[in-house]
């Protein structure tokens, strides 16, 4: 199948299918036209990939699985190493959370404390 139909069979976009292929996760071959053609196994292997990336892993992080993209991710029962793989993505993720939320507090307390002083003063 070309890569437009193998898109919206999985229903991603097709510079999501060229990031993959990019990234090694999936692979075409090229037809007489230069059109990219990919086998039926690409359409789990995406479904996959988009299922792991959805998750909140990166495309680095999905390369842990390649060995799985085959199969049923979302049902199959979690590997040990795949596991550690998902945990770390998981610190990073809240390390990034903690960190934003100390900006966004800071930046409360800044706009507060600046609405505070320019407020008018009344005399008494």
């Amino acid at each position: 199948m070309r890569i437009g139909e193998l898109a919206h069979a999985a229903g991603v976009s097709t510079r999501a299918v060229r990031h993959y292929e990019q990234a090694g996760l999936i692979t075409s071959t090229r037809a007489h036209n230069g059109y990219r053609v990919f086998d039926a196994r690409a359409l789990r292997r995406v479904r996959n990939i988009s299922f792991l990336v959805a998750a909140g892993l990166t495309l680095d992080d999905v390369g842990h699985f390649l060995e799985c993209l085959d199969g049923d991710v979302s049902a199959a029962p979690p590997a040990p190493a795949k596991l550690a793989v998902a945990r770390a993505r998981l610190r990073v993720l809240e390390e990034r959370i903690a960190a934003q939320t100390r900006v966004r507090d800071r930046l409360a307390e800044v706009l507060r404390e600046a609405e505070a002083a320019s407020r008018p003063r009344h005399s008494r």
